[in-house]
């Protein structure tokens, strides 16, 4: 089967890798241009895989439509995509296209779903193999695979321990079910869909008087990005590692968003009904560091308070 890459990052890499291992025709990849000088591991995978690598500004120019048609694609299979691909493209190739989705849809659609998914403080989530169509993650599911939120989990940690090494297994699954002729073609239901912003700096500011767990979920969901932030001395600081509340010594009163205790473990902050223990701070301009470190850099003390 002619299949057509569309793929970036480590993800797209390794779904390029297990496709070259298993002799899959690729007939060509779709990964944007890197920045000059910088490396592109997998365009250097697939050029060293005898794979023609197409690299377009803009997917919806009618060039890039016209070359990608002279692939003659049976599938396309969008492993890590950001960029917008036209109807034409997407519906060309005889077998159709899919793509990975690290949600079970229609839940979380949009560019943010493992944020969301920790943020909210669920307990599970997943990711969905789906048709794709023009809409926002709106095609029809092939198959789901579901897994667990623990309460240690950030959304750097169900990405890459979880919900990435079960992506890429399930890509290969689906892309045998439709070589079969078994994949699935199932609706989404639209009473059940949810859909949410890309989270980004504005959505990351914590609120020390809302609830400590909605506060924990907050800075867990933004590890490693966008990186849930206050101010301090008017200057931002992001918040990492942090411990579930349950494990965090609260038996000091303070106000909101004052600071309680700091020490190499982290920074002890007090919110709306108890205090949390923060591991990594990260000031303005700096480097993630201990709470030790972080006083010493940044003249902190005890009593001082986020805003």
């Amino acid at each position: 089967m002619r299949i057509v890459l569309f793929a970036q990052a480590a993800f797209g890499e390794e779904v390029l890798r297990r496709l070259v291992q298993r002799k899959e025709e690729v007939v060509a990849l779709y990964t944007p241009a890197e920045p000059r000088g910088a490396k592109n591991p997998i365009k250097e995978l697939a050029l060293a895989s005898g794979i023609r690598v197409l690299q377009p500004k803009r997917m919806r120019d009618s060039e890039v439509v016209a070359q990608y048609k002279t692939l003659s694609p049976e599938l396309n299979l969008l492993a890590f995509v950001t960029d917008i691909i036209p109807g034409e493209i997407l519906n060309l190739p005889t077998n159709g296209s899919i793509q990975y989705h690290p949600s079970l849809l229609p839940k979380h659609r949009g560019r943010s779903a493992i944020n969301w998914a920790v943020i909210n403080g669920e307990k599970k989530t997943g990711l969905s193999i789906f048709w794709v169509d023009e809409g926002i993650d709106t095609g029809p599911i092939l198959l789901q695979k579901e897994v667990e939120i623990s309460e240690e989990d950030t959304t750097g940690s169900l990405y890459f321990n979880k919900l990435f090494p079960l992506g890429v297994e399930a890509l290969l699954e689906a892309l045998d079910l439709v070589k079969e002729g078994r994949a699935a073609r199932i609706p989404q239901d639209e009473s059940q869909a949810t859909y949410e912003p890309p989270c980004q700096e504005e959505h990351a500011r914590v609120d020390w008087s809302k609830p400590l767990s909605s506060i924990y979920n907050l800075i867990r969901g933004c590890d490693p990005q966008p990186g849930a932030w206050s101010l301090l001395k008017g200057s931002k600081v992001q918040f990492y590692s942090a411990r579930p509340p349950g494990q965090a010594p609260g038996g000091r009163r303070g106000k909101p968003g004052e600071i309680l205790g700091l020490d190499e473990k982290g920074l002890l902050v007090a919110a709306g009904e108890g205090a949390l223990w923060i591991g990594k701070l990260k000031p303005q301009g700096g480097v993630k560091m201990d709470g030790a470190s972080f006083a010493r850099e940044l003249g902190v003390q005890e009593g001082e308070r986020f805003q």
